[in-house]
This record gives C-alpha cells, sequence and structure tokens, in this order.
C-alpha cells in the first residue's frame, strides 16, 4: 500500500502553560533535526515479544513517524496518527527516504474512530503527556486484541550542572517563562500508573542512556523544533532566541560535534 494520509477534521493544537502549542509550525525542522528512537529500543521489544514482523501496529500522536518507522522498518504493519497533517506530511517523506510504507490517520489519540480489536500493539513515543492520558489509555484497550500491548516511550535529552543541555534549557526559559518540561530525568513512573488504572496487566519498564551527535546546527533546528520554541513561539521571538542560541553555542560549547546525552524510557503493559 503507498503512504496514505487519512483526514479527518480536527484541531492540530493543544493548550499547555498558556500558550498553544503547535508542532505543526515547526514540522520541517521537527523531521530533519529530531533525533529517531534508537536501533536497541526496538531490539528490546521484539525480544521481549512486544513486537514482531507482521503485527498490526498503531502509533499514537506519531508526529514526524518516528517510532512508527522503526516498528515498520521491523516489519510490523504500521499505522501513525496524529493531529497534524503538516507532520504526518513530513512523516511521509521521511518513510519514502527509508522505502517503508505507513498509512496515516488524522484523529485525537483519545478518540481515534478506529475499529475495536483492530490492533496488537498500540505506542505512543514522546507524546503521552500531551494526552488525556486516562482517556487515551482507555481508547487503546479498545483497539487492543486480548494480549496485545500498549508501549509508552520516551527519548529525552538530560540536562545536568554545567551541561550544554542546562545551559540551552536556561536559555528556554529565559524566552519563554512558562515552558515547564526543562529538567527531565526520562523517567515516568506515572505512565504505570496510568497503565494499572485503565486495566493493562504484566506491567513492566525499562530504561537506557545513550549520546546523540548534533552540530551546532543541528541542535539549533533540534530546540526550535520543541513546545518551548518553534510550537509555540512567534516568528520573531523564535528567531530572537536562536540568535542567542548560536551565540551561546559558539561561545561556551564551541567542539562540534557535541554528544548530547539521552534516556530512552518504556512503560509496558498487555490488554486483558
Amino acid at each position: 500500500m503507498a503512504n496514505q494520509k487519512v483526514s479527518r477534521a480536527r484541531p492540530e493544537t493543544v493548550r499547555e502553560y498558556g500558550k498553544t502549542i503547535d508542532f505543526g509550525r515547526t514540522a520541517a525542522d521537527y523531521g530533519r533535526h529530531r533525533a529517531d528512537f534508537p536501533p536497541a529500543l526496538f531490539d528490546r521489544l521484539v525480544a521481549m515479544g512486544v513486537a514482531r514482523p507482521g503485527m498490526r501496529a498503531l502509533d499514537l500522536g506519531t508526529g514526524t513517524g518516528a517510532l512508527a518507522r522503526g516498528l515498520a522498518l521491523r516489519g510490523c504493519d504500521v499505522t501513525g496518527l496524529d493531529r497534524s497533517a503538516l507532520l504526518m506530511a513530513e512523516a511521509a517523506r521521511l518513510d519514502r527516504e527509508a522505502n517503508v510504507t505507513i498509512r496515516y490517520v488524522q484523529a485525537e489519540a483519545e478518540d481515534t474512530n478506529l475499529d475495536q480489536a483492530s490492533s496488537e500493539l498500540v505506542t505512543a513515543g514522546q507524546c503521552w503527556h500531551w494526552f488525556d492520558r486516562a482517556r487515551t489509555a482507555a481508547e487503546a484497550r479498545r483497539l487492543l486484541v486480548p494480549g496485545g500491548h500498549l508501549a509508552i516511550c520516551h527519548f529525552d535529552w538530560l540536562s545536568s550542572a554545567g551541561n550544554m543541555v542546562e545551559a540551552t534549557e536556561h536559555l528556554i526559559m529565559k524566552h519563554n517563562p512558562a515552558w515547564k518540561l526543562g529538567g527531565t530525568f526520562g523517567v515516568y513512573p506515572r505512565w504505570l500508573r496510568d497503565l494499572a488504572e485503565a486495566g493493562f496487566s504484566e506491567i513492566e519498564s525499562f530504561s537506557f542512556d545513550v549520546t546523540v551527535s548534533y552540530s551546532h546546527e543541528a541542535w539549533r533546528g533540534r530546540i526550535r523544533a520543541s513546545a518551548g520554541i518553534g510550537a509555540s513561539l512567534g516568528p520573531e521571538q523564535i528567531a530572537a532566541f536562536d540568535t542567542e542560541h548560536a551565540t551561546m553555542l559558539r561561545q561556551r560549547f564551541p567542539r562540534e560535534p557535541m554528544l548530547v546525552p539521552h534516556r530512552v524510557f518504556a512503560a509496558i503493559g498487555a490488554a486483558p
């Protein structure tokens, strides 16, 4: 099947910390500069029996398809779902470059309008915090066959005292004081409770650390693609931030490429 986007009238933005968040506005930077989930994540999901070739998988909040594409490359039959048509168009471009086929649906994770028991695996990559979590977990249960899995995955940069990530986060907060997503430890125990309260069983989690290589230009693009900058600020504000960010990197962290610490986290539950 060719890459396909099934459009339905849905809002493409969410509200957070008093601002409208629209990742579609930064789709180009998002697709070009956000690092994909590392292969080791998919290797673990396959080893656990959570993913396997031929499995019907649905990726909620798919964005530019980083999680969906990793599953498709391992032989899964994947549908990606997102509010933003612009992000999914960027995902389809990246799919063509990777020579994989993914079907895309524009809808909300809380109300997909997809058939009951139509998926063997439901995933959510880097997006669970944007959803109404209780409603989305209930929808995932509806969509899963008995014994199917919901896998909530994150891939976060790690801030520590004096490192480049901390300096970047301070600069984001200078330009967008309402931004509240910095300083993450990259582990989300609340997601385990979400799974339990929705009736999932055999709940487990894992995490591991990797480094991602970024040039100054690529890191600037990565941050422009973040909720605190490109998805919530106006063009002049984004430009002002980016100019100051470039100067800070050049003066304080001149060596390229920069090795940026990241943590992968996954919370997994089985549908009864």
